[in-house]
């Protein structure tokens, strides 16, 4: 074999070489690129996994401080209500209130031709603000047990007369039949009333009363306890 035979020879062999050794280059490439991206998939996906396990938690925590927080808030609702009630409870218990029949002046009421209701304007005094002086007529605020007076002046030859009525029915009277002089009548009573029960007192049909700066004729009453 001739020097130019084998070189051929060789060239030859390095010819048919090179292909298979791009191809195996070419596929180690493909398996390292495949091994890469499935490297970077596993990474990301377990990233992800990492976040949303750290989500949900998050999300958890934050259930949790909102039911916390609407807890308190009806805790704090709830004790401001109590306070409230018992706030009212305070007032409700401080009922009482004296008046006498006229604001100013001096001057005869009556006689008129049927029970008429009297409006003491001269407020003595007046709490809890259950008694309206420009009504005459008390509302009970709370059930309970009130006591009331009614005192009556009058005067000459004509009778004397006051009614208390507790929601339109005839409690007690107060009443006088002079023939001179001056004359005081007075009467009272202690009634269960529940909230919203009126009561008032009725100059008596044909009868007149008289008030001054001394306050003769009053009307009274105070919460004795609450039922």
């Amino acid at each position: 074999m001739t020097v130019i035979q084998q070189v051929s020879g060789d060239r030859m062999k390095i010819i048919m070489f090179f292909p298979l050794l791009l191809l195996v280059c070419s596929v180690s490439a493909d398996q390292t690129e495949t091994e890469v991206q499935q490297s970077n998939t596993q990474d990301i996906n377990a990233v992800l996994r990492e976040l949303t396990a750290s989500l949900a938690v998050q999300n958890e925590r934050i259930t949790v401080l909102q039911r916390e927080n609407e807890e308190q808030a009806a805790k704090l609702e709830s004790q401001k209500t109590e306070i409230d009630e018992l706030k009212q409870e305070l007032q409700v218990k401080q009922v009482a209130f004296s008046v006498s029949l006229l604001g100013q002046g001096r001057g005869d009421t009556g006689p008129y031709n049927a029970n008429t209701t009297l409006i003491f304007k001269c407020v003595v005094t007046n709490i809890g603000n259950a008694y309206n002086p420009h009504t005459g007529i008390f509302t009970a605020p709370v059930r309970g047990v009130y006591h009331f007076e009614l005192h009556m002046f009058g005067y000459g030859d004509i009778q004397t007369g006051g009614v208390l009525f507790k929601n339109g029915e005839l409690i007690c009277i107060a009443y006088e039949a002079p023939t001179s002089g001056r004359v005081s009548a007075s009467n009272g009573a202690s009634l269960l009333l529940e909230v919203g029960d009126q009561v008032s007192v009725l100059l008596h049909a044909n009868t007149r009363i008289h008030d001054n700066h001394n306050h003769h004729t009053t009307f009274s009453g105070h919460l004795i306890f609450t039922m």
